[in-house]
């Protein structure tokens, strides 16, 4: 059996006493980290404890760290009853009890309370308009919804800092505003404000960092495929552009030959700059054509990205499958294969 319960966010007189009954209690506890404001309290008060700290220096990436600890875990419980206890609660941004939950031991999860109850008091925002929380160490570009209230997790060090910056600053100004966010709920507390591109300089990044941003204008976000959605759904709507509105596909066909031909000069002439704007163009007939058929209820733009996605899944079985291919001929031929056997399915 392995028991975990969270920390809390904060300082011993947060934690609940039954979480407290149990740390003081338990023969055999396990910490991931001893660097909690909690956790000096506790051994004030006799708790003995083993944390696996050091764990983070013997592996190159956090996923290897969890499985250590994960193992390390499991090898203790059978011995015996543990109690393994991590900051905050435990089904918050703790992946090693995620892998607990996925193996064979027994769990049994007895709460705690999430920091994410008192970064919502202090930076004063309410989750309901819109949030997101993200692992700083393990995230893409894809996953951002700069519409809604976002909250790095885990911003460790520089190194985590700049991963984050970085990829803010592939959207965001290098002047926008975020927080950062130290020992939420706790006597050490600190909430800076800083730009985005001086985000790793800040001195206070440590294992009980978090990094605010919050919600973004829409009219800076015009690189995000909703955004121009929404730009063609004005235009044919009611109080839009009544050029746009006539269209059809078929008026539109003829459109949609010219600026594939000017894509194609834009390509032969090595010309980046007119290129990014042509590609534009032929997207503005694609969206287009979505949105009448989504007007008339026939289908929509998310049709045509699914329908898309699943073709290049099914047709790259050498990449989403047990195929082989290692040469750009036997891709192709692959390729061939799989439309073959489409149309003869159909």
């Amino acid at each position: 059996m392995i028991t975990i319960v969270g920390l809390g966010a904060g300082d011993l007189a947060q934690l609940p006493l039954g979480v407290y009954r149990l740390l003081t209690s338990a023969e055999h506890v396990f910490l991931r980290t001893e660097e909690h404001p909690v956790v000096a309290e506790l051994a004030a008060e006799g708790l003995t404890y083993t944390a696996f700290d050091e764990v983070y220096e013997q592996h190159e990436t956090f996923e290897g760290v969890y499985e250590a600890i994960t193992k390390k875990l499991i090898e203790a419980s059978k011995q015996g009853a543990v109690v393994y206890a991590v900051p905050g609660h435990p089904m918050v941004a703790e992946r090693v009890v995620q892998l607990l939950l996925e193996s064979d031991v027994e769990v049994d999860i007895k709460g705690g309370k999430s920091f994410l109850d008192d970064a919502f008091a202090s930076l004063q925002i309410d989750p309901i308009e819109g949030f997101q929380l993200l692992d700083a160490t393990d995230f893409t570009r894809s996953e951002l919804c700069f519409h809604h209230h976002t909250i790095f997790c885990q911003v460790y060090d520089a190194t985590v800092a700049s991963h984050v910056k970085l990829e803010l600053l592939e959207v965001l100004p290098h002047d926008h505003e975020v927080f950062v966010v130290t020992a939420v709920g706790s006597a050490e507390e600190v909430v800076t404000k800083v730009v985005l591109h001086e985000l790793d300089h800040e001195a206070s990044l440590n294992n009980l960092t978090s990094v605010y941003v919050p919600p973004v204008a829409k009219e800076a976000l015009k690189h995000e495929f909703s955004f121009l959605r929404e730009v063609i759904r004005t235009l044919r709507g009611p109080d839009g552009c009544p050029w746009d509105q006539a269209q059809t596909h078929e008026s539109l066909a003829k459109n949609l030959i010219e600026e594939t031909q000017e894509l194609l000069e834009a390509i032969d002439g090595d010309d980046d700059e007119n290129l990014v704007e042509e590609l534009g163009d032929v997207l503005l007939q694609v969206v287009l054509h979505a949105q009448i058929g989504e007007d008339a209820g026939w289908f929509n733009m998310d049709d045509v990205v699914r329908g898309l996605s699943e073709k290049l899944i099914r047709r790259h079985p050498h990449v989403f499958g047990d195929v082989k291919a290692s040469s750009p001929e036997e891709a192709l031929a692959v390729w061939k294969k799989m439309k073959e056997e489409e149309k003869k399915s159909e």
